[in-house]
């Protein structure tokens, strides 16, 4: 994902102690389940579903579609407190990082850490890489 172009940088939508914060997205009962850690929130669409409308149904990952798109927007959104940001580079994080996150591991689940989505926007254009599990 290219460096944003903007002057509106991640470095000035979150705050240091993001370091800490973790997305863990796993299925419980078929359900595409994510939750912000420390703390177990559970991150719900709703927030996303007022700025682009893709999937109103929930969440999905693994793919390039609806439930992807509504995600990746969901974690930018979430993880920046930025609409504007998050709404120019969610396409490109659907793309290249919620597209090739996998459940299928041992622990069936996959994580994202804010020093991962912290490389992800800040490095430049590359092929898709999922994050480390």
């Amino acid at each position: 994902m290219s460096r944003p172009s903007d002057t509106h940088s991640i470095e000035q939508t979150h705050p240091a102690s993001d370091c800490d914060i973790a997305y863990v997205g796993y299925r419980q009962s078929g359900q595409a389940i994510v939750e912000k850690r420390p703390g177990q929130e559970r991150l719900t669409p709703e927030r996303s579903l007022a700025l682009v409308n893709h999937s109103p149904s929930g969440f999905e990952w693994g793919y390039g579609g609806s439930g992807p798109a509504q995600l990746a927007l969901a974690l930018l959104l979430d993880y920046t407190g930025d609409e504007a940001f998050a709404l120019d580079h969610y396409q490109a994080f659907k793309t290249e990082v919620v597209s090739q996150l996998d459940c299928a591991g041992s622990a069936g689940r996959w994580r994202l850490t804010g020093p991962e989505i912290d490389a992800i926007l800040h490095e430049p254009s590359r092929e898709p890489v999922a994050p480390s599990i």
